[in-house]
């Protein structure tokens, strides 16, 4: 692997179709635009119709081959998650290459989904995983296609309470649900790739994760806490934070870009930063969290995915 990999070491990227998450800011937007001026036909799934359009705007022009199209998608709506995946199969002919489930929402204050979920896990995780499934049929029907689900370095030390996952019977916790969500995704993207492979598919499923990258999310944090005090010192420290040793989201989707492009990817590998803590530099391939390979997590978390979601898992 290439010590020093950057997106412009992507090869062409024409004939592909790919959707990417939360497409409209940050890391998927920088995604979107990236894949688009390899050559591929991005769809740019966005909660927001204006943010949405802007960012579409900003992904043609930077387009070098197939023109990108918006799909209306809310993660934390489960019926919004059905109408995006089937218009994503539609606009596909159920033949699509990649899916980087980007999306997310950060430490944000207690709240709940449509569907009734912790807002956290709903959006990052069973939105995403539905999302997935449903999509399933499409990916089949792609070229060498893959699955990139982030995580974060929030999964680590994390805990996934089976439980009690929409954290209705303990004290909530904007840290502790968004550690929850971001090692869900990790554990979903290897159980993912194992059920993958005993099915006989050969599409890829990989995690990553940005490191330490100014996306804004951090904010959210402050916000979470009632008290002005502690929502002030949060605020101001994340400010000092990003501004000192955060790196941009020109070099934190590099990971995610890896994942999604690069030759030689292994189904079940996790991608991040290399620097000093993962926290910054040039992606690599590192090790996942020993709760990502627990077999018995993976399959008590696909099964309470199920449960929860109502969507049918594929593979079965």
């Amino acid at each position: 692997m290439n010590e020093r990999w950057t997106d412009a070491d992507i090869p062409d990227q024409t004939g592909r179709t790919m959707l990417v998450t939360g497409a409209n800011s940050g890391l998927g937007l920088r995604t979107a635009e990236v894949l688009a001026g390899k050559g591929a036909r991005v769809l740019l799934a966005c909660r927001s119709p204006e943010r949405g359009a802007k960012a579409l705007d900003i992904v043609k022009a930077a387009a070098a081959g197939a023109r990108p199209e918006l799909v209306p998608l809310d993660l934390s709506e489960l019926a919004s998650v059905r109408a995006a995946a089937a218009r994503a199969r539609e606009l596909t002919g159920d033949a699509l290459d990649v899916l980087v489930n980007n999306a997310g929402v950060m430490a944000t204050a207690r709240g709940r989904t449509a569907d009734g979920f912790e807002l956290q896990l709903g959006t990052n995780y069973l939105g995403h995983a539905a999302l997935t499934w449903l999509l399933m049929p499409a990916l089949r029907g792609g070229k060498h296609a893959r699955v990139v689900t982030l995580s974060s370095l929030a999964a680590t030390g994390a805990r996934i309470h089976l439980d009690d996952p929409n954290a209705e019977h303990r004290r909530y916790n904007p840290a502790a649900a968004y550690g929850q969500s971001k090692l869900a995704n990790q554990v979903f993207a290897v159980e993912l790739d194992r059920r993958l492979r005993a099915a006989g598919s050969d599409v890829l499923s990989v995690a990553a994760h940005p490191g330490y990258t100014a996306t804004g999310l951090g904010s959210g944090m402050a916000r979470s806490y009632s008290n002005p005090v502690v929502r002030a010192v949060l605020a101001g420290g994340h400010r000092i934070g990003e501004a000192l040793f955060a790196q941009s989201t020109r070099v934190g989707a590099l990971p995610q870009l890896y994942a999604a492009t690069a030759d030689g990817v292994e189904g079940g590998s996790y991608f991040a930063p290399r620097g000093l803590g993962n926290l910054r530099g040039h992606p690599a391939r590192v090790p996942t969290l020993a709760a990502a390979r627990s077999e018995s997590l993976g399959s008590a978390l696909w099964e309470l995915t199920a449960e929860l979601t109502g969507v049918t898992p594929d593979p079965a």
